[in-house]
């Protein structure tokens, strides 16, 4: 993996976990000698007790960043790495309450590093950067956003810029912003994103400056990051973008699922001049919901009337017709960074794969094989050249639903499910399970490790995990 990172991000201080899924979201990570078996009272090196929230654990040498929620209140939180104590709590702002869906919280995006400041990003008030002792340094709200399901994508940092995807039913937009000082940079406007939760990864081809690549509603685009253009993109993914894609050597795997895209449910919808002619009573060029006689798209109104004006226009019935044509999909692009990438790569495409794909995990490329965590336990070991399927099967004791993405180091694979059990497989194109290991608590963070610790938040604790021999007790008493 050393080759991929000098190629296409920036280069990252080793055993930290800087942002959502570690150096550049690969998920991968240089810890040694993890444990396969833990649990609440075994192989803890410290437990903490924490407000609640889906973000994930990041790391710098001393600390470990979360954010947090309760009723009435946003909280970013710091951690003393060595033994688990709270070193410092500071309320940001909630000016509003937005929309979420179930499986989503106030606290869903993960935080990003640099080792001297901590920036956090939330739905209902936006950007904040805090010192690592704890200092405010600015702020920058946003929003309110036309999310019905609330924000999910992380913030991620490239040099001095602080980049930003929020991807809403309207109004979609890309930000840049100065991290020293919280202001903005620039905006890129992106209306032909809807609902959107990737983060976004850095790219450094050869020949040109850094880019940030976003995956949005049927493509992704690579930005430069000093000036925001679009450079160069690829289509063909689905309308709704959950997963963070990953890079390969010299390829790039973008995951999507969307409900309403899986193979065979696609239909052919007609022009919007002729959807006018249909059900456009007034003739005022939109169709308002007293118009339409499709109870179909009359029941499910919400869901097409992207700007909440009462009708349909252009936008939204183009929208509806893209929905109704994708399929969904995990991807392989093939990505020379010794090549002048420009303009359309659609045509890049090595392979595709439409079969038992997950809804919210992102994928994971390690030692040479590509893996799909879908709900229901079912893994899936996949050529990363090909695309062919190396082995299927379900992680036996650990069947609920995924939404953390599974992460690797050490030769094991780590795959936490909703309902609180950690499932550690052996690395390889024949997977097996080592052990499932059970939290006895809800969980939608994603794990991060270093050194030969392993850290997971559940709803209500932040485990830190070693084997035995780097454990002070092996029934740690947790911190006040």
């Amino acid at each position: 993996m050393a080759l991929v990172v000098c190629l296409f991000a920036p280069p990252l201080q080793a055993q930290n976990w800087p942002q959502f899924r570690g150096p550049n979201g690969a998920g991968v990570g240089e810890a040694k000698d993890l444990p396969v078996e833990f649990s609440p009272t075994k192989n803890v090196v410290w437990k903490t007790p924490l407000p609640a929230g889906h973000s994930s654990p990041v790391l710098t040498k001393e600390h470990i960043f979360v954010t947090a929620y309760d009723a009435s209140k946003l909280y970013v939180i710091a951690l003393n790495r060595a033994d688990g104590k709270i070193l410092w709590q500071r309320e940001v702002p909630k000016p509003r309450k937005q929309a979420l869906h179930k499986s989503n919280s106030p606290a869903s995006p993960s935080v990003v590093t640099d080792g001297r400041n901590v920036y956090a990003f939330f739905t209902d008030f936006g950007l904040i950067a805090f010192t690592t002792n704890g200092e405010e340094k600015w702020r920058l709200p946003l929003g309110p956003f036309n999310n019905p399901f609330g924000m999910g994508a992380s913030p991620i940092l490239a040099d001095d810029t602080l980049l930003l995807n929020c991807d809403s039913e309207s109004d979609s937009f890309f930000i840049a912003v100065d991290k020293l000082t919280g202001k903005l940079k620039w905006r890129v406007e992106r209306p032909e994103a809807t609902r959107g939760f990737a983060t976004p990864i850095l790219f450094k081809p050869a020949k040109a400056p850094l880019q940030v690549l976003v995956a949005g509603s049927l493509k992704l685009t690579a930005y430069d990051v000093a000036s925001g253009k679009e450079v160069w993109w690829v289509r063909g993914l689905t309308w709704q973008l959950k997963p963070t894609p990953v890079l390969g050597k010299d390829r790039l795997y973008v995951l999507g699922w969307a409900g309403g895209a899986d193979p065979g449910e696609q239909e052919v919808i007609p022009p919007f001049a002729e959807a006018l002619k249909k059900f456009d009573a007034n003739q005022d060029g939109k169709i308002a919901r007293a118009e339409m006689t499709d109870q179909r798209i009359a029941r499910a109104w919400a869901d097409y009337d992207l700007d909440r004006d009462g009708a349909l226009g252009e936008r939204d019935w183009r929208a509806y017709q893209e929905r109704k044509t994708v399929v969904n999909g995990a991807l392989a692009f093939k990505l020379d960074p010794q090549a002048d990438l420009r303009g359309d790569l659609t045509g890049n495409l090595l392979w595709r794969y439409e079969k038992a794909l997950p809804n919210a995990p992102s994928p994971l490329l390690y030692q040479d094989v590509f893996y799909l965590m879908k709900e229901g336990g079912i893994l899936s070991a996949l050529d990363p050249a090909t695309g062919k399927l190396l082995k299927q099967g379900r992680l036996t004791g650990a069947l609920g639903d995924y939404y953390a993405s599974p992460v690797a180091a050490d030769g094991k694979l780590f795959a936490l499910s909703e309902e609180g059990k950690l499932t550690v497989v052996k690395a390889g194109s024949a997977w097996e399970i080592l052990a499932v290991n059970d939290l006895g608590e809800p969980c939608h963070a994603t794990p991060a490790f270093a050194d030969d610790k392993l850290y997971v938040r559940t709803h209500a604790t932040l485990f830190c995990f070693a084997n035995s021999k780097h454990t002070a007790s092996s029934n740690a008493a947790p911190n006040k």
